[in-house]
């Protein structure tokens, strides 16, 4: 029987002799039965070495919003960097990119432009200290704020080390992290508003911040309890701390103004990169002008080279000029596309009689396995939620020609097309039977 992933075993093997594991981002190595190697990508579809074609829902892990290679995108940065990559300098187009952004996202202020959501949300951390002058900030079990020392606690910890419940105990996600960085750090489950209470008790007038993903998506979709936002918003105010929100992932891609537009809550400051470039790798911290003096004082330290550099900034502001010709159009369309596939997905689900859940928005949604009806918070999808099941499921449907992210993630991007979504409810009826 020939084998479908003969050239890509072939440049795995050469990879690990020469990059690191053979990957350059570790959850690349979790792509079975060998991480891919790819010959192009154009909107919702990509090409492997050995001549697979998959419809993709990884789509870069979110950025992707437009698919891939989206012609507009490309021209308008190819005509820019005509005239230079990286001025370590100012330019106009920064300026229009930043207006665009303040009439977008409901919280209003200024804003800093970096590279990566890793990046930003350190510096969001950074601020939130040096504003406030308290060491400590909260984070929560099962919410992802890049790799770095500082956040990269209880991110999917095994839950023999975590804890008690409402009192967990920060766990590191990798060897080699600093153990100092976990003495300012307090985690929390999230969902619980008498959890945070006790914590805002536990460390009263040591808190800087509260950082979160305001729609939990790195594990699972798990929307927030209502009045819960609400509830840490006031939280965070009573006890002078600043409310952050970590919309690297929601951020333009399940609205316009972002989690901030769904759900009505508005903190004080706000991490974007993702969706804000359709591909580009850009960064963007955005807070109220009290808060963003701080930074822009330079009493807090940030720098960068590749910051708002040409191609980047340019690529934002294609993005945006994209979406906002017609907003509600683009979102509309979207959601609908995305909500096709949900319904279809549910279909093959209750046609194969198995439990697959599927769970979220049009424009991004998470898939998993369980008998649950509800999954409010991390330790719920790690005691109810079957990966194994999940890692079969994925691989069946590679093997049908549909690619999907590790972690159950699917995001959708705005070229999909009808014809992609049947081929993948077809796929995802025949992998169910399979598994």
């Amino acid at each position: 029987m020939q084998d479908r992933y003969a050239r890509s075993r072939q440049l795995f093997e050469k990879a690990q002799k020469l990059v690191a594991g053979g990957v350059s981002s570790q959850i690349r190595r979790s792509e079975q039965p060998v991480p891919l190697f790819f010959a192009k990508a154009k909107h919702g579809s990509m090409q492997d070495v050995d001549g697979n074609q998959y419809v993709d829902y990884v789509q870069g892990m979110g950025p992707n919003l437009f698919g891939h290679s989206p012609d507009f995108l490309i021209e308008a940065v190819a005509r820019a960097m005509r005239d230079g990559l990286i001025y370590t300098g100012q330019f106009e187009r920064e300026l229009q990119v930043a207006e665009m952004v303040q009439e977008a996202i409901p919280l209003k202020g200024t804003v800093r432009f970096a590279s990566s959501g890793t990046e930003i949300d350190q510096l969001a951390i950074r601020l939130a200290r040096g504003h406030t002058g308290r060491p400590k900030f909260v984070k929560f079990e099962g919410h992802y704020h890049g790799w770095a020392d500082s956040v990269n606690y209880s991110v999917h910890p095994e839950l023999h080390l975590a804890g008690a419940e409402q009192t967990p105990v920060p766990v590191p996600e990798s060897a080699g992290m600093d153990p100092a960085t976990g003495e300012n750090l307090v985690v929390c489950p999230w969902n619980d508003l008498d959890a945070l209470t006790l914590a805002f008790k536990r460390h009263k007038g040591q808190i800087a911040g509260v950082i979160m993903e305001p729609i939990l998506i790195n594990t699972n979709f798990i929307a927030p309890r209502k009045g819960y936002l609400e509830g840490v918003k006031e939280l965070c105010a009573r006890n002078g701390s600043l409310l952050i929100f970590d919309e690297v992932i929601t951020g333009f891609r399940v609205a316009l103004g972002g989690a901030q537009e769904l759900t009505g809550v508005v903190p004080d400051l706000a991490t974007y990169a993702k969706s804000l470039a359709g591909g580009f790798p850009i960064a963007m911290l955005l807070g109220r002008p009290d808060v963003m003096q701080t930074l822009g004082d330079g009493d807090v330290q940030h720098g960068g080279s590749f910051n708002s550099n040409v191609v980047s900034i340019e690529a934002a502001h294609a993005s945006l000029k994209h979406i906002m010709t017609d907003g509600k159009r683009f979102y509309q369309d979207l959601n609908n596309q995305g909500n096709k596939l949900i319904n279809g997905l549910r279909n093959a689900a209750a046609e194969t009689e198995s439990d697959l859940r599927v769970h979220g928005l049009g424009s991004v949604f998470s898939t998993s396995f369980t008998t649950r009806a509800n999954i409010d918070d991390y330790r719920e999808h790690a005691l109810y939620c079957d990966e194994n099941k999940y890692h079969r499921f994925r691989v069946a449907m590679l093997e049908r020609g549909v690619r999907l992210s590790a972690n159950g993630r699917w995001h959708l991007a705005s070229t999909h097309t009808d014809q992609e979504i049947e081929q993948t409810v077809t796929a995802a009826k025949d992998a169910l039977k399979s598994v």
